[in-house]
């Protein structure tokens, strides 16, 4: 409601529902015993993945007759009566440690950015407001593990669905591209000497010290936040941190049970929160695969495969990584995706977009997984069971990591709550 139309009856009732609305949450929450975990590896399948080909596989359908159905047989996992599609052959070994969430919803169908930012932000768009993403809400809520790391990272291209929204800069992201060299901007050129970035660096320190000394700009949130983020960066300059993206000082076998540059991102993801680092998000973007990515509209259907099977590889070789390193249980791994993909085929054999039903997965984390939660119909169109919103995926996230997923950050003097209402899946937590 706009403010110049708010008055105090409508003040009142719209105040009485919000605390109704927390006293409730704050009341499911405290039912719900704290989770483990204190760090996340988000991989974003960006395009929408096919459940019904991945994690909620159903009866074999036909492209080329337009049979509505799945694209791969169903293999057995390791869970009793729980399947996956064949290509996550990896993966079906090791769902004793995963839950494959068959039953989230919401309502945007065939805008891929307004997606997006709903399942990073857990909210539509706002004309009035910019909403964190959830990596951003991670790393103010629990801030870095160590000076000399960053507390979010995001391994892919920049966007402002994964940004820090009213949050500020200084619950940004550090982002790279490019697995071998490391984030663009923190090293200095070959060609700066020592001596030439002290120079530079002594003249910052003017610049900030005059900012600082004004009262004009000790006030503004927005450029404090900024200074905050200059200093951080300059502080992950260093070689303590940098040493992080050399993926070379694996072992060729464990760098090998990764697979492709997908695998080889999800790698140093393992080791960035090895490091300390709170939130990485780990894009696998890598269209030229079948053209489409997982946006299998068309000729995109025909390469799928090779794109899950990139997951499978990946996804396996992190759990056991993890596992080894007695780090799963503190790291929540989290598959998701914009959206799922309908059981018909579309004129050229690929399929559309469907947001009434789809799945996300969890895996690690110290949950009390379950192989697969919450079900969908004969050919995963409905949800039959158990339905999850992208506020209660998010709250479950946020549960995991400690964090109340019903407290209020605040733009400015307005709270926000962290999630939209979102309550936690009560049967992942012991």
């Amino acid at each position: 409601m706009p403010w110049n139309q708010v008055n105090r009856r409508s003040f009142l009732a719209t105040s009485a529902t919000v605390l109704a609305a927390r006293a409730k949450a704050n009341e499911s929450n405290g039912s719900v015993s704290a989770g483990q975990a204190d760090r996340c590896i988000f991989i974003w399948l960006g395009g929408g993945m096919a459940q019904i080909d991945t994690f909620d596989p159903k009866r074999r359908g036909d492209p080329k007759t337009r049979k509505a159905g799945s694209d791969y047989d169903a293999i057995d996992t390791c869970v009793q009566d729980v399947q996956v599609c064949q290509h996550l052959a990896r993966v079906a070994e090791r769902m004793d440690r995963v839950t494959a969430v068959r039953s989230v919803h919401h309502d945007v169908i065939d805008e891929h950015a307004a997606a997006v930012n709903r399942v990073h932000t857990g909210r539509s768009v706002s004309g009035t407001l910019r909403y964190p993403s959830i990596g951003s809400v991670v790393a103010n809520q629990l801030g870095t593990a160590d000076e000399g790391v960053p507390p979010y990272v995001m391994i892919g291209y920049p966007n402002v669905t994964r940004g820090p929204g009213f949050l500020g800069a200084k619950d940004g992201y550090l982002y790279l591209t490019d697995t071998e060299s490391g984030p663009a901007g923190l090293s200095p050129s070959p060609m700066v000497g020592s001596a030439r970035l002290e120079r530079r660096n002594e003249l910052l320190d003017t610049l900030r010290d005059t900012l600082n000394a004004s009262q004009r700009t000790k006030s503004a949130p927005s450029i404090q936040s900024y200074d905050q983020a200059l200093l951080a960066s300059r502080r992950l300059a260093g070689p303590q941190f940098m040493d992080v993206f050399d993926l070379a000082s694996e072992s060729d076998q464990l760098r090998e049970s990764y697979g492709t540059e997908f695998g080889q991102r999800c790698l140093l993801a393992r080791r960035l929160v090895q490091r300390g680092v709170r939130f990485v998000e780990v894009s696998h973007n890598l269209n030229f695969v079948n053209g489409t990515g997982w946006d299998t509209h068309n000729q995109g259907q025909l390469k799928q495969h090779v794109l899950i099977d990139q997951l499978d590889r990946a996804m396996s070789a992190m759990i056991d990584d993890l596992q080894s390193k007695q780090l799963l249980d503190r790291t929540l791994i989290v598959v998701a995706t914009e959206f799922g993909r309908p059981a018909g085929f579309d004129a050229g054999g690929g399929r559309g977009h469907q947001s009434t039903a789809f799945t996300m997965v969890l895996a690690g984390g110290g949950l009390r997984h379950c192989g697969a939660y919450g079900a969908t119909d004969e050919l995963s169109k409905k949800i039959v069971d158990r339905p999850v919103s992208i506020p209660d995926f998010h709250a479950t996230i946020h549960h995991a990591m400690g964090i109340d997923p019903a407290e209020y950050l605040y733009d400015g003097e307005r709270p926000v709550p962290i999630t939209n209402g979102g309550q936690p899946i009560r049967s992942l937590f012991a």
